[in-house]
């Protein structure tokens, strides 16, 4: 029995508390990545593209399998803007905050969509639960400024009324879905 099966068996059988979707994508993700070294942001990566998201549970089992800390673990989760700690909504919507965004409105265009969303603190998710809302800075694409990404394709020139479609596109996606 090599290492990266000790790795796989070692997340199925100290993981009881994650589901076994999640415990599959860990494991699956240390054996792809595991024996590479630097391997702990390759690991994140898989699982994050595997489930949308990092699960807090799967912090234990990958700092031992990879033989770090779970504050190691924790800190490359936390400190990387990019990994998610939680399930994501099912649309996400980005807004560039850069220099030439901002000189073409969008404080008050990122203003405008948190009152669409109903988001009113930190949460950054629409009070309905379906989309994720995150200012971001420079998407380089300042020449059609405001910018934004909208579940992930890059739109420029947005403007409230154009917003206000995609938004309105969003949910009519998720009322067909429930």
């Amino acid at each position: 029995m090599g290492k990266r099966t000790r790795q796989a068996e070692s997340v199925t059988e100290r993981v009881p508390q994650l589901a076994a979707p999640y415990v599959q994508a860990v494991a699956e993700a240390l054996e792809r990545h595991g024996e590479q070294p630097g391997a702990l942001l390759p690991v994140l990566h898989a699982i994050q593209d595997a489930l949308g998201f990092v699960p807090e549970g799967a912090v234990a089992p990958i700092a031992e399998a990879l033989n770090l800390t779970r504050a190691d673990v924790h800190g490359v989760v936390s400190f990387y803007h990019e990994f998610r700690r939680t399930p994501p909504a099912r649309h996400s919507l980005r807004l560039c905050r850069a220099e030439a965004c901002q000189a073409m409105g969008a404080r008050a265009l990122e203003r405008h969509a948190c009152e669409r969303l109903g988001i009113h603190d930190d949460t950054h998710r629409s009070a309905d639960g379906t989309i994720d809302f995150e200012p971001v800075y420079c998407l380089g694409n300042c020449a059609l400024a405001p910018a934004g990404l909208v579940d992930g394709e890059l739109r420029g020139r947005l403007t409230p009324k154009a917003l206000d479609t995609v938004i309105d596109a969003m949910r009519a996606d998720c009322r067909n879905i429930a």
